[in-house]
């Protein structure tokens, strides 16, 4: 069975030429959406998903704006509105050590030094310099975890478990 993985959301049409907004759930975006990549759409109205091959892209405000192969038209392009873009698990690249994907840190255990466990990586967020992991508690208490070196210590893929060293105030 393939493996899909998320690249980002259309959320909207962007001008009368075909261009979509996105919103990015890529780590790298700069290489997924390169002139002549190849991104598959899954929107709730097809049953398979539609192959696109990128023409053009730029960044405007938060969001990235796509242009496809033969897709010109906003009446063409509108459809995809609220659709998925996604790769597949042979488009992904091989990335150098202690670099992560956002899939293989989602669902991986989160415990401090001193053993004590602060429960599950359910999201990542990236609002500036570095990412932060929002860690979901048993009790539904979240904790936000910087992914500095100061603060995440280990991460091991393959036990799905992550060792971090809390910072003064960081659990609080």
């Amino acid at each position: 069975m393939e493996k899909w993985f998320n690249v980002g959301k259309i959320v909207n049409t962007h001008g009368v030429k075909g261009e979509v907004k996105v919103v990015s759930s890529t780590d790298f975006p700069e290489e997924r959406y390169q002139q002549g990549n190849t991104l598959h759409l899954f929107t709730p109205k097809t049953k398979e998903p539609i192959s696109l091959i990128i023409e053009s892209h730029r960044k405007h405000k938060n969001f990235d704006l796509l242009t496809f192969e033969g897709y010109h038209d906003i009446n063409q392009v509108e459809v995809f509105k609220e659709g998925i873009l996604k790769v597949q698990e042979d488009q992904l690249q091989d990335l150098d050590e202690g670099e992560y994907y956002y899939h293989e840190i989602i669902g991986c255990k989160v415990v401090t030094v001193q053993d004590d466990e602060l429960g599950t990586v359910k999201e990542i967020l990236s609002p500036g310099a570095n990412d932060v992991w929002v860690v979901k508690g048993e009790k539904g208490k979240e904790h936000l975890i910087p992914y500095i070196e100061d603060v995440v210590k280990e991460i091991d893929i393959e036990k799905g478990l992550i060792i971090i060293e809390p910072i003064e105030g960081l659990l609080s």
